[in-house]
């Protein structure tokens, strides 16, 4: 049977693969794991505005009532949000409403322990294991109340405020919303000091990430073009993404963002083992960047959760993804879009350079990725190790040959960096080749 939680929660199609039956199922199990034997214990529930949003709320705050917590609801709030709020609460557990960049139709359920932290895998399969368990609930005055909350967003507003080493003063800045959860906190920008302009802002949840927002950048290129503004910043759904674009409307991916931040903070002494964590599909230029300024790099697997754990082994301060998650661990427990955006714009405003000359400190290397569907991944991955091996020593240090399997497709995804986009095309197509003639191919 399959695992029910994913990279990133559970998610499916609202009221079909996610039905409420399941959310409240999930929401007492997970009171049951991760809050047994603490009576008096709250709970956190926020979500992002998908139409089903509504619905799902209120199948998980009847599940943690029925387990015995009482349940604040905050309404619609930044993923983010839920997580600091948990902490700063000192709530038991928090859950988030949200399926994050996926299209509208589809929703999830996020969740995350007291100290604001998604659960490790071990915990998600008690989780998973306790749906089906007997539960003697509590009755009477035990049992659970719901409250709405929504004043501790201010809480969460101040504390993003807090983060901001120097006033924005003087920057124009485009902010596009994706019609997710970032719209009920875009306030900030303006109480930081810039002058902002805001786009796709509906709550009503139908246009949620509809070609906007960090997964679709033409809105907010061509919004800073029209209103000839400093910079771009582009959320998801729920707000734990940032990218940018310059005032130029060039783009200014995770990878440079993260360039950016790194060298601000150890500036300023403030890069823990003068390391950050990144992915293997962050680009080589960064990693050169980095590395030619005294910076060193800790790969991770893709996924943030994945930079999270090598962050809080290694005690590092800052990682984070391509996409744009990044991860801030002196202020955050997880990926904050708008957190990461401050430290950016604050940058911008300390050295008073546009955001170009920022992210011109790496120089990205042209990266093609191929994806090869198979029949069996581990058995195309081991025919495979030996050429794909040699077609990065053909490189000889001037790019990169990362083949992997993909985690949830039978998919083996084939990524090359290299001094050109012909080059780099050139190999990936070649060792492509090389795999769909395997056994393990599909035919």
């Amino acid at each position: 049977m399959a695992r029910l939680f994913g990279t990133d929660g559970v998610r499916g199609v609202a009221n079909a693969d996610l039905s409420p039956d399941l959310a409240l199922r999930l929401a007492r199990a997970a009171a049951g794991v991760m809050a047994a034997g603490e009576a008096g214990r709250t709970a956190i529930v926020g979500r992002d505005p998908r139409p089903s949003g509504d619905l799902l709320e209120a199948a998980v705050c009847a599940g943690l009532a029925a387990a015995g917590l009482d349940v604040r609801r905050v309404g619609m709030a930044p993923t983010a949000a839920v997580a600091h709020l948990v902490r700063d609460a000192g709530a038991a557990l928090g859950v988030m409403i949200t399926a994050s960049h996926n299209p509208m139709p589809d929703n999830g359920i996020k969740f995350f322990d007291a100290g604001g932290y998604k659960p490790a895998d071990d915990l998600e399969d008690r989780i998973e294991a306790a749906l089906d368990a007997p539960v003697e609930g509590p009755t009477g005055a035990a049992v659970g109340r719901v409250t709405a909350a929504p004043d501790l967003l201010e809480c969460y507003r101040e504390h993003l405020l807090a983060t901001v080493p120097a006033p924005l003063a003087g920057l124009h800045v485009v902010v596009d919303a994706s019609n997710g959860a970032a719209v009920p906190v875009l306030d900030v920008y303006e109480r930081a000091g810039a002058r902002v302009t805001a786009i796709n802002t509906r709550t009503d949840g139908v246009a949620i990430n509809d070609n906007c927002g960090a997964t679709h950048l033409d809105a907010v290129r061509a919004a800073v073009r029209q209103h000839r503004a400093d910079v771009g910043i582009a959320h998801d759904g729920d707000a734990d993404r940032c990218l940018a674009v310059d005032a130029a409307g060039d783009d200014v991916d995770g990878d440079a963002i993260l360039a950016v931040l790194a060298l601000a903070l150890h500036e300023r002494g403030q890069l823990p083992a003068a390391t950050v964590a990144a992915t293997v599909m962050s680009n080589l230029g960064m990693r050169r960047a980095l590395a030619d300024r005294g910076i060193a790099v800790a790969e991770t697997a893709v996924g943030d959760r994945y930079v999270l754990e090598r962050m809080r082994a290694d005690g590092l301060g800052l990682g984070g993804e391509q996409s744009g998650h990044v991860l801030l661990l002196e202020h955050a427990t997880t990926g904050d879009g708008i957190l990461t955006a401050l430290a950016l714009l604050s940058r911008m405003a300390a050295t008073g350079k546009p955001l170009a000359d920022l992210a011109a400190v790496m120089v990205r290397l042209p990266q093609v990725l191929v994806n090869v569907r198979v029949r069996d991944r581990d058995q195309a991955m081991a025919l495979i190790s030996a050429r794909a091996e040699a077609a990065g020593a053909e490189l000889d240090g001037t790019g990169r040959v990362l083949v992997r399997p993909s985690g949830t497709e039978p998919v083996i995804r084939v990524m090359v960096e290299a001094e050109t986009e012909e080059r780099a095309r050139a190999i990936a197509d070649d060792v492509a080749a090389a795999i769909r003639e395997e056994p393990g191919a599909a035919k």
